[in-house]
């Protein structure tokens, strides 16, 4: 820890919130240090989210107190919080898409001067800001136009533009590659030695003990334990996550792969985005990882052959026969599902229910001749889907948007499993997910491959796609630069290629 001013910055101390009939939070504490790091972990559910609410004035607490610098605070909203010098930067992103970079940064200005808005000097300065936290970003940039990552580092900036005592970072790499996750942790590392207290969470626990000087842990909305990083490690704090021990993260892989290629890709170009020259293939039940820094083409490559971007050239062949895909309503056709990185987005519909979420993609195999939906089929194979994959619900009516990250990850999955896939694709399958989901969903992936799909898994979390695949593709600068066998897998190699340096020759 770099400043010691005084004990604890922030104390809350027995918060307690319910909403109606659900206890959220009970009688839970959190004391953090000024100049200091404090990792808050807990699975999904456990109730992480709702305790930085009420400290930055979204909620309410039922019970307990909060002290910033010495002094009770009731923040009644975010600006409250604001003002007292509490910024949260969510995993959900808050930004205007048709405003430019700079307005969003200093968005708190807009309008707060009755005289002329100093345009240029409001772009030169979140110009600065940018390029000290080593990011190349456009300030004049209109913000629609960012990458996720970039709107990220925007999101961050604007939080550090005000004058900043807690910083809050809730799943802040979920979409950094190692690179960007190095420098963030330079910034965050700096913030720190200037005295400002930050609050991470995060699901990867490899950064926890790089960055994190404490660590509070929360199971069903209790504390478990609180305590400095360096008298625990990753077993003692996923004990304290999930109430077990953990013994395998990544389940075993015992599957047959087919010798004939389900699925190929020939010399893909595409006609709006870097991709070109792509070549690959996967087999039955076999699952490929594929590999690459953040801009390599990963996403906008699946997207491509989903139809979701178009083509310049190329061709896509299933069980040995040539097929087109224009739009994803053709992909669909063939039985080709893509599960996106930008859940909310484009996984799934969060103001619909569980089951027309599912439904949304096997109209077809749950309607009668004339059209209309056979509403026993339906709900036959949606609850079969929901108790397979143990989406966490009451219902099938529940909405999307009311479950958890790793909840919402089973239900986007669930919609491409109900018209049983013969290749899919998923992109980063557990961004934004706790342990314990993480663990079913490989097992599902796991069990999907069982079944003869061909899996496609693209993910920046090198120990998770090592942990997963049976052979893994490397993309650099929009191709396919090396491929890795089961033997060479490692975080220097993947490095080497993404950067497109040869492996290295061992004697």
């Amino acid at each position: 820890m770099k400043n010691s001013e005084q004990e604890y910055r922030l104390e809350m101390t027995g918060i307690s919130k319910s909403f109606g009939v659900v206890s959220v939070l009970k009688n839970v504490n959190l004391k953090v240090k000024s100049g200091e790091i404090h990792a808050l972990l807990g699975e999904n559910g456990a109730g992480k989210s709702t305790l930085i609410k009420i400290l930055s004035g979204v909620h309410q607490k039922d019970a307990g107190k909060v002290v910033l610098n010495g002094e009770e605070i009731t923040p009644k909203n975010t600006h409250e919080g604001q003002v007292l010098g509490i910024n949260v930067v969510y995993q959900e992103l808050s930004l205007v898409n048709d405003l430019s970079v700079a307005e969003n940064i200093y968005l708190h200005k807009l309008g707060a001067s009755k005289s002329w808005m100093n345009w240029k000097g409001l772009i030169h300065d979140a110009q600065e800001l940018l390029d000290s936290l080593d990011f190349k970003i456009d300030a004049s940039a209109k913000v629609k136009d960012l990458s996720i990552v970039q709107k990220q580092v925007v999101e961050i900036a604007k939080a550090i533009s005000e004058d900043t005592k807690i910083l809050v970072l809730d799943e802040p790499t979920t979409v950094f590659d190692p690179n960007d996750v190095k420098k963030l942790f330079q910034i965050l590392f700096k913030l720190r030695d200037q005295g400002v207290s930050i609050i991470y969470i995060s699901h990867h626990l490899d950064e926890i003990f790089k960055i994190a000087d404490t660590v509070t842990v929360l199971r069903d909305g209790v504390d478990t334990g609180s305590m400095p990083i360096s008298d625990t490690d990753k077993d003692g704090v996923i004990h304290l996550m999930i109430g077990r021990e953990l013994k395998d993260l990544y389940p075993l892989r015992d599957i047959k792969i087919g010798e004939v290629p389900i699925f190929q890709v020939k010399n893909l170009t595409a006609k709006n985005t870097m991709v070109h020259d792509v070549s690959f293939n996967v087999k039955p039940g076999e699952v490929l990882g594929i590999a690459g820094l953040g801009g390599s083409g990963r996403t906008e490559t699946a997207k491509l052959i989903f139809g979701a971007d178009k083509k310049k050239s190329g061709t896509l062949i299933l069980e040995g026969k040539e097929i087109k895909t224009n739009s994803p309503v053709d992909a669909a056709g063939y039985q080709i599902g893509f599960v996106s990185e930008d859940r909310k987005e484009e996984g799934v519909f969060l103001p619909l229910s569980i089951r027309r979420n599912i439904s949304v993609t096997s109209f077809k195999s749950i309607s009668s001749k004339l059209g209309f939906i056979n509403v026993e089929n339906e709900y036959k194979k949606v609850l079969g889907l929901i108790e397979k994959l143990n989406i966490k619900t009451p219902n099938s009516e529940v909405n999307v948007k009311n479950l958890s990250g790793g909840n919402q990850q089973k239900v986007a999955l669930a919609k491409w499993l109900s018209i049983d896939s013969k290749v899919i694709f998923i992109d980063e399958p557990t961004r934004g997910v706790d342990v314990g989901a993480k663990i079913e969903i490989y097992n599902l992936i796991n069990e999907v491959a069982k079944k003869g799909v061909g899996v496609v898994v693209i993910s920046s979390d090198m120990p998770e796609i090592m942990g997963i695949s049976d052979r893994i593709l490397v993309m650099h600068e929009g191709t396919f630069y090396g491929e890795l066998t089961k033997d060479q897998f490692s975080e220097e190699n993947i490095l080497r290629y993404s950067i497109g340096e040869p492996l290295k020759q061992y004697n």
